[in-house]
């Protein structure tokens, strides 16, 4: 568990392993957004590295934390219109962020919110032990490999499933790249399994 003194001195909590462990895909001071982002624990971790960083969440108390980071917008986004737009275009990112729980409709808005050679880092909870981290609705919880069919869109670059102690969960992690660009021989790429 991460103990970085940048997370203890905000009271922020650790910055998730997976987000570390992918953060390096990130051009430098590249723009991320991180959605449904509490008190800015990843805003903080990714404005320390020279990042634009903008987060969604619909606590204002969080909000007001996560404003020390970087553009923190209110928004309820589970009920209203996404609020991250240029005109009638979605707002699009280098990075997008997630480690919460999120309704099911919001995955293409997430997907299309991936600028192109952008990044996703995606870590939630999967179905299994739902007494830990329970979600305020039943159905957020993921279906087996669901971030894999919700996001086919994009290039898998790694991902994860499975039961983790301390506390004990069972969670799905996926990192996966936005290429618009198609290989000059249009093969689609090896797969080699985890």
């Amino acid at each position: 568990m991460d103990k970085s003194p940048t997370a203890d001195a905000h009271g922020l909590g650790p910055v998730s392993g997976w987000v570390k462990r992918w953060s390096h895909l990130v051009p430098p001071g590249g723009s991320v957004l991180d959605i449904a982002c509490g008190r800015g624990r990843h805003m903080q971790w990714f404005a320390e590295k020279g990042h634009a960083v903008t987060g969604i969440d619909r606590s204002s108390e969080a909000i007001d934390a996560a404003s020390n980071f970087g553009e923190a917008v209110l928004a309820d986004i589970e009920n209203s219109p996404w609020p991250l737009m240029n005109g009638i275009l979605l707002r699009q990112f280098e990075a997008v962020i997630v480690t919460n729980y999120l309704w099911r409709p919001l995955f293409p808005v997430i997907a299309q919110s991936v600028a192109p050679g952008g990044i996703l880092i995606y870590e939630t909870f999967s179905q299994g032990n739902e007494t830990v981290g329970k979600p305020s609705r039943p159905d957020f919880l993921l279906r087996p490999a669901e971030l894999l069919v919700a996001f086919k869109s994009l290039r898998i670059v790694a991902f994860e499933e499975g039961f983790l102690q301390n506390p004990p969960r069972f969670v799905q992690r996926i990192t996966a790249a936005r290429s618009d660009l198609r290989d000059e021989t249009d093969q689609a790429p090896k797969l080699y399994p985890l």
